[in-house]
């Protein structure tokens, strides 16, 4: 009989795993997979990106995510683009698995557990309230493998299996130390009978870090100033009520776990809004105090993803407890408008782009068309400029030129800024290539020469019409891949 239950439970998770990827789509090489999939393609191929790699492979020297996925091609002898759908197919998984685990644990009716764990499949690109994230990226992401290995400690916590919580929330910090920082502040939270709460989260402050209080460069502040969510000040309304609506509504849930006697969905909401309201102290602490700036880069406000999470997923129970029950008409109700709005809203922000990107597929998009062209038909070793505002270009759709086209650029401004107030020693190239590249949009020959005597630069990428005077042997409805001579 448990082995039936168990055969049950595996075939439905493998289901909503497969619904929550079809939601989202998939999409490597988007957004911050410029940086996670170049230096998974560095490692596999050293001769990749003989110019550019620090502006990856700097940021990923404190996890061993890149080795695990570039040591499991290896290992498979499958194409990378097959091994990386693989994983996200795996993280999803693995992540909805923790999550049924801790709705079992929270909810004692079958309804309620599996209503849970649907409501966080249909909404994995639920946007996190200012701080520039979802539940999980249209891409393979370290964050959503180090947050399933956090919901596993989570479980093992409640279990009283600290010892396995502690071997968990350390592999979770060798995938992605910031977001295994935010489960282990969470788990000793919920842990502790009676947390300390005034020197907890401000234990981390007091750690020699000296580095962090050197003051800033010029440079670094301009690339730190291209990222809205390091400054509260440029939080919009609705940012703010996604910061406090949540905390209130957490502890709503605790008085209805309360009222019915279910002390660990009690417990685990508290301990949530406790959570909340050190987290939301600690990330004013270091986003109001100028002595601190250097710290901004950490992202403290990114401890809203595990609470999210664990939000979405006490709602879900909570609706599926009493609302949904065994009524399919309601169940229907909710998750059909629920899925097609999350649906739509991922083809308008990839609209030039197929909804999934499988491997080894032709792309519509024309800009991934000539990244294709690129990636093989130029050298290994060449380097390349290209509109610095590239990835928010009409029918980009955000995607990474290094992860894509396998060559070295010239620095952009939508995410190498990021890599730059990471690794501040990047700052001053940052802003020297980026700089080099004011008014790319009315760039004549002469222009390009000069790229090519300070950096380099031997490539370029044009929109259409392009510029006389240059040798162009790709190009398509939208874009001219040229030759700098």
């Amino acid at each position: 009989m448990k082995s039936h239950s168990a055969a049950r439970t595996l075939v439905v998770l493998l289901l909503l795993t497969t619904l929550g990827i079809l939601l989202q789509g998939y999409h490597p090489g988007a957004e911050d997979d410029g940086v996670y999939l170049s230096a998974i393609k560095k490692d596999l191929n050293p001769a990749l990106y003989p110019h550019d790699s620090d502006f990856f492979m700097l940021q990923l020297q404190a996890t061993g995510f890149d080795n695990l996925i570039a040591g499991s091609v290896r290992l498979t002898h499958l194409p990378i683009g097959v091994v990386l759908l693989g994983w996200q197919f795996v993280s999803t998984f693995l992540l909805l698995w923790g999550c049924w685990r801790i709705s079992c644990r929270c909810f004692g009716e079958a309804t309620a557990q599996w209503a849970a764990v649907a409501t966080v499949a249909v909404l994995l690109t639920l946007p996190v309230a200012g701080a520039a994230l979802y539940l999980t990226d249209q891409y393979l992401h370290p964050r959503a493998l180090a947050t399933a290995i956090v919901l596993a400690a989570v479980a093992a916590v409640l279990d009283h299996k600290r010892i396995l919580a502690a071997v968990l929330l350390a592999a979770a910090f060798l995938v992605h130390p910031l977001m295994a920082a935010f489960g282990i502040s969470y788990c000793v939270l919920l842990a502790w009978n009676q947390p300390p709460v005034s020197t907890m989260p401000m234990a981390f402050l007091m750690l020699p870090l000296g580095w962090i209080f050197e003051p800033t460069s010029p440079a670094w502040q301009q690339a730190a100033h291209t990222r809205d969510y390091y400054y509260l000040s440029r939080w919009e309304w609705y940012e703010w009520l996604g910061i406090l609506a949540p905390l209130f509504l957490l502890w709503w849930f605790r008085r209805i776990a309360t009222a019915k006697g279910s002390r660990v969905l009690a417990r685990m909401t508290s301990r949530l809004v406790l959570f909340g309201c050190l987290q939301f102290a600690v990330a004013l602490v270091i986003m109001l105090t100028p002595a601190l700036d250097r710290m901004r880069s950490f992202q403290p406000m990114r401890y809203l993803h595990l609470l999210y999470l664990l939000f979405v997923l006490f709602a879900g129970g909570l609706i599926g407890q009493r609302i949904l029950r065994t009524h399919i008409v309601r169940w229907l109700l909710l998750f059909v408008p629920l899925a097609l709005g999350m649906f739509i809203a991922q083809r308008q922000t990839f609209s030039a782009t197929e909804h999934m990107e499988w491997p080894g597929q032709s792309s519509r998009n024309e800009w991934l068309q000539a990244f294709a062209w690129v990636r093989q038909n130029t050298p290994a070793d060449a380097m390349f400029a290209l509109d610095p505002y590239y990835m928010q270009r009409p029918g980009e759709d955000f995607h990474s030129f290094r992860a894509l086209a396998e060559r070295s650029a010239l620095a952009d401004y939508a995410k190498d800024p990021a890599v730059a107030t990471q690794v501040p020693r990047l700052a001053a190239r940052w802003q020297r290539e980026v700089g080099a590249q004011e008014g790319w949009q009315h760039f004549q020959s002469a222009d390009f020469q000069r790229l090519r005597n300070e950096f380099g630069v031997n490539w370029v990428i044009l929109e259409r019409p392009g510029v006389n005077g240059l040798t162009c042997p790709y190009e398509n409805r939208a874009l001219l891949v040229c030759r700098i001579e």
